[in-house]
């Protein structure tokens, strides 16, 4: 194989590998924002239990992602993806029968840690089958097919909740679930030289200790998301708007709009600046959601944090995969992957809390607010934190 070849990033097995996580990561989006729905309609579920509930999942992740992490290291990483990948989908069948909060809360859970194993793996398997060279941009391309899930699988799911009911999207999840696992089996992982011992169980083999700093800054921008996934349908059905669920078509937008640019820019040597306008459009956006209860400024702040999430998601990655060797590719992916989720979590959870007592207006304030705090950090601290402990040749 010659070096052209090699650099190439588009080729067979990229493909299959992004249609596998695109795939499975509808599935899983598709309930995301129609269980709030179904609780709060079917169950009359208040706010704060609703956060209990999405919560759950995000309490799984964070205990089986460092695991996952490891696992992905030291293992073979295909038959992980595939079990992952499987265990997940099958999981779907327990929502035929949830009807309660608590059976609500337990599947939830046991579902974030299926999720979480096949997270960790695939974009581990994907970072193995990217061109060292072109890292940023793949990372960037990989993402764009899980975030246009995380945008547009729940606007689908809204339109399938209010035509045919929660069944016909359990469905549906299992259709493009059990069509994941299929496609996984074609993926062609790299050769990887087996350990000769398997290594010792530590701290730094669970999460990448040297971007501690990086994953705290982080937690104040998954907040936001959290937020955003769990509540923005009910936010926009609250202040007047008929279709909310458009509001995921704008974030795609905004998504896919800049992922196929950002990760080239950090590429050429401007990550910083990539991730300071990132984090600026994130807090705009949220504070205009906040303010103005109008159908255009509802889809425009859609579109600018969009925006501003598809361009931190492939930076903020490359960041944690540049700081660690490849050994421990599966740490730092298992670290990223876990700032979001704890982030996402506590979002969910403290969120219906913040919109329980404030509305959910003050709640995306509130968000914006952390937004802009969280830029201050990664100017004067994170930034520093990755210069210093970056890995030039990883």
């Amino acid at each position: 194989m010659n070096i052209k070849e090699k650099e190439r990033l588009w080729n067979k097995n990229f493909i299959i590998t992004c249609l596998t996580y695109f795939l499975v990561a509808c599935s899983f989006n598709l309930l995301m924002p129609t269980i709030p729905l179904f609780l709060s309609g079917e169950l009359g579920v208040s706010p704060s239990k609703i956060g209990v509930v999405l919560s759950s999942y995000a309490a799984a992740l964070l205990i089986i992602r460092p695991f996952s992490g490891y696992l992905v290291d030291v293992y073979a990483r295909k038959p992980l993806l595939v079990l992952g990948i499987s265990l997940f989908v099958l999981t779907f069948l327990g929502y035929y029968f949830a009807v309660s909060v608590l059976f609500f809360i337990m599947l939830r859970f046991v579902h974030g840690l299926f999720w979480g194993l096949s997270s960790v793996s695939a974009n581990t398997v994907a970072i193995d089958i990217i061109p060292a060279s072109r890292r940023a941009e793949g990372v960037g391309y990989f993402g764009v097919n899980t975030n246009i899930a995380m945008a547009i699988a729940p606007y689908v799911a809204v339109q399938i909740y209010d035509a045919y009911h929660f069944n016909a999207l359990i469905s549906s999840a299992l259709f493009m679930g059990s069509l994941s696992i299929v496609t996984s089996l074609f993926i062609k992982v790299p050769y990887r030289k087996k350990l000769d011992k398997i290594p010792p169980i530590s701290l730094d083999r669970f999460i990448l200790v040297r971007a501690i700093p990086i994953f705290l800054n982080q937690l104040l921008l998954a907040f936001g998301w959290g937020t955003l996934v769990a509540f923005a349908v009910l936010y926009g059905k609250g202040i007047g708007i008929k279709n909310s669920g458009i509001f995921f078509l704008f974030l795609a937008g905004g998504i896919v709009f800049s992922r196929v640019t950002s990760g080239k820019l950090v590429d050429r040597g401007y990550l910083h600046q990539v991730m300071a306008v990132a984090i600026l459009l994130i807090s705009g956006g949220y504070v205009g959601f906040a303010l103005v209860h109008d159908i255009y400024i509802y889809c425009i702040a859609a579109f600018l944090i969009g925006t501003g999430y598809g361009t931190l998601f492939p930076a903020l990655q490359t960041i944690y995969i540049n700081m660690a060797p490849a050994s421990k590719r599966g740490t730092a992916n298992s670290t990223y992957l876990t700032g979001f989720d704890l982030g996402i979590g506590t979002g969910m959870l403290v969120g219906a809390w913040l919109a329980d007592i404030f509305g959910f207006a003050n709640m995306f304030l509130i968000t914006g607010g952390l937004s802009f705090v969280a830029l201050f950090i990664y100017w004067f601290n994170s930034r520093h934190v990755y210069e210093k402990g970056r890995i030039i040749c990883p």
